[in-house]
């Protein structure tokens, strides 16, 4: 009894001692859908380049192809591995041993994206169709804390972020798809890009805008609403990936690495969230990779898929750079870690399961 209460005391402290003391004023979430652990870590993959999957490949080779997996992952996120892997972490290169998965069984997009923001993977959450999440987020859960109203926001290529983020509920501001801007005070930019996206070509069909155009909107809102906690969700990999196009899945992961670090130097430039705001990027899912065909998919009967990382980087993370301790790390933590980040406890006040802040993240 005495080694619980202690326990529980060493407990309270911390978490109250971390309230007062964190530096983390803002955080801005980034996905790359169905972007695999292995290129981010290893580089773009030989296999891949010489194989049907690649088109003109000695132009990919020229691009991204080096000898060493060191050279040839900074070829494809130049930002991740000079910003990013000096000054923040990483998580999940399992060459090292170090793990990062989902927890949830299905391994695509909807149960992905439910587990990183609720916090558990429910079984109920089991395919993309537009159903309407039934559990509180950790987004949800920001935005009605004091000084966060209001100040919440997010951005997706993929059109079913309403029903993930119960946009009924919630009532958070989620731009998805080809979703306009309504504001009454927004900026001529914004108003501007309102229109472009109706006009550009609909190359990912109907329902899913270009990353390009998710990455204008949320770098104009943020410019004009200075939101405290903000979601920015691209899609083009995953797409890419399924056509079985290879150049083009990773001419789109470098193009995206480019829009993060452009976002990241608009956040360092600007005083409202300089040195006070945390950036946190992931993905929803893995790929396949042996047989060779499965890098196109990813799903319960795909194994592997569940294989997973992500990267952060801010004034409370240690800058440890690519993890290679032996431990697993889960989707289902991030939640809580978003919200300690920030001073909050959301696994206390969510309602239903919610897992374990992932405690290295956190100075």
């Amino acid at each position: 009894m005495k080694k619980l209460l202690l326990t529980l005391l060493m407990a309270a402290a911390f978490t109250g001692s971390f309230a007062q003391s964190h530096r983390t004023q803002n955080v801005v979430i980034v996905t790359l859908d169905g972007m695999r652990w292995q290129d981010v870590f290893r580089g773009a993959d030989s296999a891949l380049i010489n194989s049907k999957y690649t088109a003109d490949n000695e132009d990919v080779k020229k691009r991204f192809w080096a000898v060493s997996a060191a050279e040839r992952r900074k070829l494809l996120f130049p930002f991740l591995w000079s910003e990013v892997s000096s000054k923040g972490q990483i998580y999940g290169n399992r060459d090292l041993g170090n793990k990062d998965e989902v927890a949830n069984k299905y391994h695509f997009s909807y149960p992905g994206y439910s587990e990183i923001f609720t916090g558990f993977p429910d079984g109920r959450m089991n395919t993309n169709d537009p159903i309407v999440n039934p559990n509180i987020n950790v987004l949800e859960f920001i935005n009605k804390q004091k000084g966060f109203e209001g100040k919440v926001a997010a951005f997706s290529s993929w059109e079913r972020f309403p029903q993930i983020l119960n946009v009924w509920r919630s009532k958070l501001p989620v731009y998805s798809g080809y979703a306009d801007i309504k504001n009454a005070d927004a900026n001529p930019r914004l108003k501007y890009l309102n229109e472009l996206q109706h006009n550009v070509p609909k190359y990912l069909g109907d329902s899913t805008r270009s990353d390009f155009i998710t990455y204008e909107y949320t770098k104009e809102y943020m410019k004009q609403y200075k939101p405290r906690a903000l979601y920015m969700a691209f899609d083009e990999t995953d797409d890419m990936a399924h056509e079985g196009n290879y150049k083009l899945y990773l001419e789109r992961a470098k193009q995206e690495d480019g829009f993060i670090r452009h976002l990241w130097e608009m956040i360092q430039s600007d005083p409202f969230y300089k040195d006070k705001t945390t950036l946190l990027i992931t993905c929803d899912h893995g790929r396949g990779e042996q047989p060779l065909d499965t890098w196109r998919s990813h799903g319960a009967d795909v194994e592997n898929s569940e294989q997973t990382w992500f990267a952060v980087i801010g004034p409370d993370t240690k800058p440890t750079g690519e993890v290679q301790t032996q431990t697993t790390t889960y989707h289902k933590q991030l939640a809580q870690t978003i919200a300690q980040l920030l001073g909050l406890d959301f696994k206390k006040n969510a309602g239903h399961e919610v897992g374990d802040a992932i405690s290295t993240v956190l100075k």
